[in-house]
């Protein structure tokens, strides 16, 4: 072997590694009793809730995840990347960060509370008190900075806080036989609880806030650098979260709450290619300054270990999704496994694209990650509106399957990121495992 193969091995007992690597423990720990515990909840506030009433509610975090999204501008992986770059000049990038975001927080939330005054009803009544995260959220940049120094566990501290007591007032609330206008207030209150929490934080081991400063051209930067993004998030939310509500209006509430219990336990898996790529983000950006050879070899066994798990996931589900949702659920949701035996296949391009998107972000190809999260979008609002109707509830999870699929593989049309889709196509189709590279470290 020669000495430039070897040189692209990691040195797995190397601090650099063993930094990364408990770095990535603790994201996946949080995250790991999170999917748990929330789940068990989850079933539990889903059969108090019945399939209408979750239906409702999860129509107004659909349309709040969007309206998210939007407020986020786009700079999440923006400043992860700034915050590496350019380890001295964190208080601007968190003040610059942080007045952009309130800004348009606070924006779309007004807006909102217009549209409640001019559409008094209940179910507006809940997207009002859900939309309040909106302005609740505004120091998540302080997790995006924990992360990007590789010190994970003081933020994962304050999430596994925040959602364990959100959780408990979950289940008081089912014990009190509260109305869903309460759930609504719990989902906010868990945003309030972590901003203060990460402003905790903050304060005792790093400073004060009032330290940050706003950078006026570094805010014109950012959004530059962040536009494409926005735009990418945008459209990512929309074409994940679209489906629900185009149910609501060609079907109806219960159809969509059902169609949601489904996609919650296909969506709960997600977390594993998000925790595991912006915990290996750092180590990505480092690899390309090294050598070329060695950035690509990590972003291979990047895609073979998204694709591993996602199977690893979607097998077994798709085999006992009767007995799961039944179980999870009652009989009375039944038809939600037909749901979930396609859905649950989208984890594979969901995985994938979430590795990818790395790559994509440290080549500053943020029009191409624009590009494909676009088509897919429209991809998906189109074979809604078309397959719906035909198939109901089975249609909404194969327009998703099928443009979750061609969005993560539309980096095929351009040349600079091919040899990118060469590599997720090695990796789908097992190519190093069948030739026994991947356990050669190869």
């Amino acid at each position: 072997m020669s000495s430039e193969s070897h040189n692209t091995k990691i040195d797995i007992k190397g601090s650099a590694f063993k930094k990364y690597f408990f770095n990535t423990s603790w994201l996946f720990t949080e995250k790991a009793v999170r999917l748990v515990v929330n789940f068990l909840v989850g079933i539990f506030v889903v059969r108090y809730l019945g399939a209408e009433l979750n239906g409702i509610f999860a129509y107004a975090t659909s349309l709040i995840g969007i309206l998210t999204a939007v407020a986020g501008l786009g700079l999440t992986n923006i400043i992860t990347r700034e915050f590496v770059k350019k380890e001295n000049e964190s208080e601007s990038i968190l003040g610059t960060a942080f007045v952009l975001k309130t800004a348009s927080s606070v924006l779309l939330f007004l807006l909102i509370i217009v549209f409640y005054l001019f559409a008094d009803t209940y179910e507006n009544l809940i997207l009002l008190i859900v939309s309040s995260s909106l302005v609740l959220s505004i120091f998540d940049q302080i997790e995006f900075y924990f992360n990007a120094k590789v010190e994970a566990k003081f933020p994962v501290i304050v999430k596994f806080l925040s959602f364990i007591v959100v959780d408990v007032l979950k289940i008081l609330a089912i014990i009190l036989n509260l109305d869903l206008v309460y759930f609504a207030a719990i989902f906010s209150l868990e945003k309030l609880i972590l901003s203060a929490g990460l402003w905790y934080l903050y304060q005792r081991r790093k400073g004060t806030i009032f330290n940050w400063s706003f950078d006026k051209v570094r805010a014109k930067q950012l959004l530059t650098d962040s536009w494409p993004l926005m735009f990418s998030t945008i459209a990512v939310t929309i074409y994940m979260r679209i489906d629900k509500v185009i149910l609501k209006e060609l079907m109806n509430s219960e159809a969509v709450g059902i169609y949601d219990a489904a996609v919650r336990l296909c969506e709960g898996w997600y977390f594993i290619p998000m925790a595991i790529s912006s915990s290996l983000f750092p180590a990505i950006v480092n690899a390309k300054k090294k050598s070329e050879k060695l950035y690509n070899n990590r972003l291979q066994k990047l895609y073979d270990l998204m694709v591993f798990i996602s199977l690893g996931i979607a097998i077994p589900i798709t085999i006992f999704s009767e007995e799961i949702i039944t179980i999870a659920y009652g009989s009375d949701f039944i038809e939600a496994a037909s749901v979930l035996t396609i859905y649950i296949w989208a984890g594979i391009p969901v995985f994938l694209g979430t590795a990818n998107s790395q790559y994509l972000i440290n080549e500053n190809f943020t029009k191409i990650s624009l590009a494909r999260t676009v088509i897919g979008m429209i991809l998906n609002i189109a074979l809604n509106f078309l397959l719906i109707p035909k198939y109901g509830l089975a249609g909404s999870a194969w327009a998703t399957l099928i443009s979750y699929s061609v969005a993560t593989f539309y980096i095929f049309v351009y040349p600079q990121s091919r040899y990118q889709f060469i590599l997720m196509i090695k990796s789908l189709f097992l190519i190093r495992l069948i030739s026994g590279k991947y356990f050669n470290g190869k």
